[in-house]
């Protein structure tokens, strides 16, 4: 089966960035561009320059250092806005300014007070504005998710003719279910006349819960390009994690796929929550701590025989080095004879039971039994 290659859109140094407390120095975000760019990303979107001079000094600088992929810039429908990401992307390889404004008719009442009639109309002129600006421009409904169907066709419709070549369709409050978000990104695919001149992008947040779902779920309805953040990093509950996409890109068997290199993902989760002081929580899909953890008897005892008994995911492939089993009160045997065959602590086999029995009330008094705890006891 021939697979349709996806994009992958990486927004960590700007929306990743809006997470509260969770602001980059400069250093940060070029090393992070940098392995970003080391590992496949094909769009790197490098943050917001009219929002501050450090963002425009932000954007200018990942332009200058970055070899392979498109270095995107965002705006609003706005002239200045535009000048302004124009600007910060001139010494870019390849540039893209990404430019937007709202598309449900909430956004339109209460955000702009003004008529979907003036919204298309501004889409289309800040849009034909950018494309004489840099190479490429992409475009983002907001709140596509809650957005009308007929209407947001129409807003597609209306940009494509005015030269965008890649048309975000972003669930701006997390707010779809994936069937909801698969439907609304199959008629938008169906019932654009010129859908044929743009790829279609996948913006989704995890309000809750379902970004990453939601993700698939688009792709699979047909867009072309997977936006997204490392750690899930972002505003409110955050992104959809770009490696939560990746590795089921990689290990499912789905019509589409990526060329990134995934073994970076290890180091680069570690990057971006040591340079925005926000920690990965423990059971954290790819990268958490616990994510190839095991704890329970029943598991230990079946991934000592096999890991593929309860593992899809090869650490090795995100670049990781495999944990220890976890030794508590749920742990078994065979996890405990495991540890201290690795600590070269012998024993009788015939007093096994015994041992057993008081590594148990040890565990009953801990969390988790750690190495010295178990020379200690069987001193």
């Amino acid at each position: 089966m021939e697979k349709r290659k996806i994009d992958i859109f990486d927004t960590t140094l700007r929306d990743g960035e809006q997470g509260p407390g969770c602001v980059l120095t400069l250093d940060s975000k070029l090393n992070i561009a940098e392995k970003l760019d080391f590992m496949g990303v094909d769009i790197i979107e490098a943050g917001f320059p009219i929002s501050s001079p450090a963002d425009f000094k932000a954007v200018q600088e990942v332009s200058r250092i970055i070899k392979n992929a498109k270095v995107c810039a965002l705006a609003r429908a706005r002239e200045l806005d535009i000048d302004t990401a124009a600007e910060a992307l001139k010494q870019a390889k390849s540039s893209r300014i990404q430019l937007g404004i709202g598309s449900s008719d909430i956004h339109i009442k209460h955000k702009f007070n003004t008529t979907r009639e003036e919204i298309l109309r501004v889409a289309h002129d800040m849009v034909k504005y950018a494309s004489k600006k840099v190479e490429e421009v992409q475009f983002f409904a907001e709140d596509a998710g809650r957005a009308d169907n007929i209407f947001l066709a129409k807003m597609v419709e209306t940009v494509i003719v005015a030269g965008a070549k890649v048309v975000n369709l972003p669930d701006t409050n997390g707010f779809c279910t994936p069937f909801e978000y698969y439907e609304k990104i199959k008629f938008i695919i169906d019932h654009v006349p010129n859908i044929h001149k743009a790829k279609i992008s996948v913006h989704c947040h995890n309000d809750l819960g379902m970004a990453t779902a939601n993700t698939i779920a688009g792709l699979l309805a047909g867009a072309d390009q997977a936006e997204g953040t490392i750690n899930g990093v972002g505003e409110r509950a955050g992104n959809t994690a770009l490696e939560e996409i990746i590795i089921t890109l990689l290990i499912k068997d789905l019509p589409i796929s990526t060329d990134i290199n995934p073994v970076f993902i290890g180091e680069l989760s570690k990057m971006v929550e040591k340079a925005m002081s926000n920690p990965v929580q423990a059971n954290k899909a790819i990268v958490g701590k616990n994510a190839f953890a095991h704890s329970s008897g029943i598991h230990q005892d079946g991934v000592l025989k096999n890991r593929i008994n309860y593992e899809i995911i090869d650490p090795a492939m995100i670049g990781v080095e495999l944990p220890d089993l976890i030794l508590t009160s749920r742990s078994g045997r065979a996890a405990l004879k495991n540890r201290l065959e690795a600590l070269n602590i012998s024993f009788v086999e015939r007093n096994f039971e015994q041992y057993y029995e008081q590594f148990l009330k040890l565990a009953d008094t801990k969390s988790v039994v750690a190495e010295h705890d178990l020379i200690n006891l069987f001193r």
